[in-house]
């Protein structure tokens, strides 16, 4: 367990909007850290809350309808409580977002190189021609061949894996602390998709940037995490050390994405049934209406307590780690076993 002081600390970050069928909630209480240097996965399955959950860090919820509980402290200042020039100190300069499509994000009607040096201006105050280098060396540590001739074309004359290389750049300007990275490989094909893992990874070795990763892809997780953030329905089912997840993986909602994966049990058929209603949660553990061991005590009292499973900071939502249980129920005869006292609850 790393025991620096986090980059990131997030407390029981909740997040609702207000729609015509009641309160939904996409994010319900969940908490992790982020340190420098490190980067965190949040994973699951689409609807699970990681992106919302990404976007309440720096605030990017409308509201209303949205609206933003709990705790984000980001180098030791409240980020919920900062009015919106504060935030606008924080965003794209400390706190850099790559999202999901480069498609969408950038401006079909304007040259690459127009965005970058207007996003460099914006943040600095230098001249055209400064900005036209900054902008070219940005493009140049992403990986754009000839950039100072790419900087004048638009962005349909770019590939895929290209434009998500523009958007990290653009991402960089401000060489920030924390980089948020929501699905930034989900639309590329597989061998584009390793070589903007490998660019990520190199340039957070470059800048010491903690990062923040979102993903449904436990293949990438297992490729670049240090920690995990397993969410279903806007709870965390499990988080600890990405050997500990990979390793020993104990909430079983983590055990069938990890079965999911080529080769796995459940290999091409996923995990039977749907994510429950938001605007109207289970009672219980929201993936008890899924889960294979799912008992009657799973389906009343809240979602169960982390409980710490090991001395590295592994903690799982799951009534069998709970006092009384049994976790051998959830994992398997090979000796893979938590203690089976379950720790002590987070408060």
């Amino acid at each position: 367990m790393n025991t620096d002081t986090p980059l990131l600390t997030v407390e029981d970050l909740t997040t609702t909007f207000e729609t015509d069928a009641g309160l939904l909630i996409a994010v319900d209480g969940i908490d992790f850290e982020v340190h420098e240097g490190e980067t965190v996965c949040i994973v699951g399955e689409s609807g699970s809350g990681k992106t919302v959950a990404s976007e309440s860090i720096t605030q990017l919820i409308p509201s209303p309808p949205g609206s933003v509980d709990g705790t984000v402290q980001f180098k030791g200042r409240d980020v919920v409580s900062m009015s919106e020039s504060e935030l606008r100190e924080i965003r794209g300069q400390q706190i850099a977002h790559i999202f999901q499509n480069p498609q969408d994000a950038l401006n079909h009607c304007y040259t690459i190189g127009w965005q970058i040096i207007e996003a460099v201006q914006v943040h600095e105050d230098i001249s055209d021609e400064a900005a036209r280098e900054r902008a070219v060396d940005l493009l140049t540590r992403v990986g754009i061949a000839n950039a100072a001739a790419r900087l004048d074309d638009y962005p349909h004359e770019f590939s895929g894996g290209q434009k998500q290389r523009v958007m990290i750049a653009m991402a960089l300007i401000t060489d920030p602390a924390l980089l948020i990275a929501d699905e930034p490989t989900t639309a590329l094909d597989v061998t584009v998709q390793a070589k903007i893992l490998r660019l990520l990874n190199d340039l957070q070795d470059e800048f010491g940037m903690g990062v923040l990763f979102v993903t449904h892809d436990l293949g990438v997780v297992a490729e670049i995490a240090d920690q995990v953030v397993v969410m279903y329905a806007g709870k965390v089912m499990e988080r600890g050390d990405v050997y500990e997840i990979f390793e020993t993986p104990s909430h079983p909602y983590t055990r069938a994405l990890i079965e999911c994966l080529p080769g796995g049990n459940r290999s091409g058929d996923g995990i039977e049934g749907t994510l429950p209603d938001p605007t109207n949660p289970p009672d219980g553990c929201r993936f008890a209406p899924r889960c294979e061991h799912a008992v009657a005590k799973c389906t009343h009292g809240g979602q169960p307590a982390l409980f710490s499973i090991d001395a590295a900071d592994h903690r799982v939502s799951c009534v069998h780690y709970g006092h009384g249980g049994d976790p051998s129920v959830v994992t398997s005869e090979d000796g893979d076993q938590a203690q089976s006292d379950g720790g002590a609850a987070d408060d």
